[in-house]
């Protein structure tokens, strides 16, 4: 893995501090028309076992996909095809399956973004799956109905395999998502929107190639569900966005070109306890949200990312600050079916801090967290099961980090003392940290304890995920204390 001591850190912003000024790195080339029909990801196929248990079958594989740029068609990774994934969709209270199989020809995992289920089936480094390997997760859906995502997390090479392809949405219903009142025919009036940026060679190939950029790669281009220049067809008054950031490195601030109103109504983790009228929304790398838009018949709403709020960075113009760019055309039919209003109230929730036992504290800096990088054979922090713990986390540097938990959805308590902005008081697994200021975090850990398996905490800027910035913890039964990590080769690593 590429390392870079905290002198260079340092000189790099100075050097991008002298820079500023000179326009943006990372401009994004907009299609002359969006032409093309949004390609809407099936939903997976399952069946039921004899248990009742639901089962999916993903396979991993690599291929070639034709982006229409042009240019020869593209070396891309996906699953059960040649470029992203399936939908998989499950209700609360199933006990669902996982058929999974590794065609890439090199390892691979499968991590279930934001998901609530045992250490041993979270698909994280620690559940590697070797070439020609399968791998069967089984557990319980057991959280509120939400719009949560796959996607592989091996360690050191999670930032190329996702690049290239490897994502996909996991779309929880609960009894709350089924009397909201919100659209939910899938591929009609409730959208799968997997935003993500690209770069192309001039032989029509992905690279990687970031030109030194702290955060990784900014593309030119932009695709949604692989689709270069999308438009989807309104048919209904209303329609029902599932935003999902599936860069790698890229902030969006997603809105409308007209500036229209829409009702925000769940982040990461569900529901919203009652809508939320906004005009952006701006999504890190790994973020999710769902906005409601209503559309006029024979009218069009373009999509589009404006400049987002970077907080305190250096140079902001190289990490895409200055970035405003078109995403999704939607285009209303001559006629439209009626749309059911929103519910005012569509969930229920909450934590309170005095149920607080633990506050931890997390330093992100350069690639590390509280001055350490990743090690496989290191638990860093050991959590007893059922604590209620609050985490501050804060971002040293001058330029973005966000900050991804695996197993839990947390809620912002303050962003430096003061109370987070109604946007950011849902549900959440993943949030974006300004530079120099600290979030605190709050939240429960239920459910599954193993002193040997660990979850994860990271940044999910995927370059500095793969370089270091990543840490793990266990979750254990009151009086126990963390194990040694089994090794894939029989042997284990010791806690510390």
């Amino acid at each position: 893995m590429k390392r870079r001591s905290p002198r260079l850190l340092a000189l790099g912003a100075a050097v991008m501090l002298a820079l500023a000024g000179c326009g943006s790195i990372s401009e994004v080339t907009v299609p002359a028309d969006f032409d093309q029909p949004l390609h809407i990801p099936p939903l997976a196929e399952s069946t039921i076992d004899d248990d009742g248990t639901r089962v999916f079958d993903l396979t991993a594989q690599s291929g070639t996909t034709d982006f229409s740029t042009g240019a020869s068609a593209t070396e891309t990774m996906g699953f059960n095809g040649s470029f992203l994934g399936p939908t998989l969709r499950a209700k609360r209270g199933e006990m669902v399956a996982v058929n999974f199989s590794n065609e890439l020809g090199r390892t691979t995992s499968v991590h279930w973004h934001g998901m609530h289920l045992p250490a041993a089936m979270d698909g994280g480094p620690h559940q590697e799956v070797e070439p020609g390997g399968t791998w069967r997760p089984e557990w319980q859906i057991d959280q509120p109905g939400a719009t949560l995502w796959y996607h592989p997390h091996p360690h050191g090479e999670t930032e190329d395999q996702v690049y290239r392809g490897l994502a996909g949405m996991f779309i929880l219903d609960d009894e709350d998502t089924a009397v909201s009142g919100l659209p939910s025919e899938y591929g009609v009036d409730d959208i799968p929107v997997i935003v993500q940026d690209k770069q192309f060679t001039g032989d029509g190939q992905l690279t990687l190639q970031n030109d030194g950029n702290e955060i990784g790669l900014l593309g030119s281009t932009v695709m949604v569900n692989g689709t270069i220049g999308a438009h989807h067809k309104v048919t209904t008054e209303k329609v029902r966005l599932r935003l999902l950031n599936g860069s790698t490195a890229r902030i969006y601030n997603f809105g409308f070109e007209d500036g229209r109103p829409f009702q925000l109504v769940a982040t990461d983790g569900g529901l919203l306890r009652s809508p939320l009228e906004q005009r952006n929304i701006q999504l890190s790398p790994g973020e999710r949200a769902e906005i409601v838009v209503a559309m006029e018949p024979g009218t069009t709403a373009m999509l589009r990312s404006s400049e987002p709020d970077l907080g305190a960075v250096a140079a902001p113009f190289a990490f895409g600050a200055n970035d405003s760019f078109d995403v999704l055309e939607l285009r209303a039919a001559g006629e439209l079916a009626p749309s059911s209003a929103v519910s005012p109230t569509l969930s229920d929730f909450g934590t309170d801090e005095f149920d607080a036992s633990v506050t931890r504290s997390f330093e992100l800096e350069g690639r590390r967290i509280n001055g350490r990088t990743m090690d496989m054979g290191r638990i860093d922090e050991t959590i007893t099961l059922g604590a209620t713990e609050v985490w501050e986390v804060r971002n040293k540097n001058l330029f973005p980090h966000n900050f991804h938990i695996h197993d839990v959805q947390f809620q912002i308590l303050s962003i430096d003392g003061e109370t987070p902005p109604a946007h950011l008081a849902g549900r959440k697994d993943t949030v974006y940290l300004s530079p120099q200021k600290t979030y605190r975090l709050i939240m429960t850990f239920e459910d599954y304890a193993d002193p040997q398996v660990p979850y994860m905490f990271h940044c999910h800027l995927l370059l500095h995920e793969d370089e270091g910035m990543m840490g793990q913890f266990v979750v254990v039964e009151p009086g126990q204390s963390a194990g040694a990590i089994p090794t894939n080769d029989g042997g284990a690593h010791h806690a510390h």
